[in-house]
């Protein structure tokens, strides 16, 4: 059974078809997020460390409203437009999970994101017992 979680003001509507967040079974599956300020939705054109505590902090919303948390993420996929931000954006990463309990992850260097942002992340996330 599928369930497509409602978001709430907080959280940004999709720009597209799509869904940030969808329940199958004991699995969520949260759409990429990208470096979207929750008040104004511009994607923000800022140092690629502060975007990517912003896509953190916007994944932490979902997770949050779906009564879940990064403790709970089995799988991860990195998206960046240079791989020269890999090092800044693995330690913005690796500080919401903590050291202990990271999920395996893809990371993958693209020409483009949506909205212009250069970092992009979306999750898979285990929510049964």
């Amino acid at each position: 059974m599928l369930e497509h979680i409602t978001l709430p003001d907080n959280v940004l509507p999709p720009v597209a078809p799509y869904s940030h967040a969808v329940r199958a079974g004991d699995f969520l599956f949260v759409t990429g997020q990208l470096p979207e300020d929750p008040q104004s939705g511009a994607v923000q054109k800022i140092a690629i460390a502060d975007q990517t505590r912003q896509v953190m902090e916007n994944l932490k919303r979902v997770l949050t409203h779906a009564e879940t948390g990064f403790d709970r993420v089995v799988m991860a996929r990195v998206f960046v437009t240079d791989f020269r931000y890999y090092d800044t954006v693995n330690e913005i990463y690796a500080s919401y999970f903590g050291a202990a309990r990271l999920p395996s992850r893809t990371t993958v260097g693209v020409t483009a994101l949506a909205g212009y942002g250069d970092v992009e992340i979306d999750l898979i996330v285990y929510c049964g017992d």
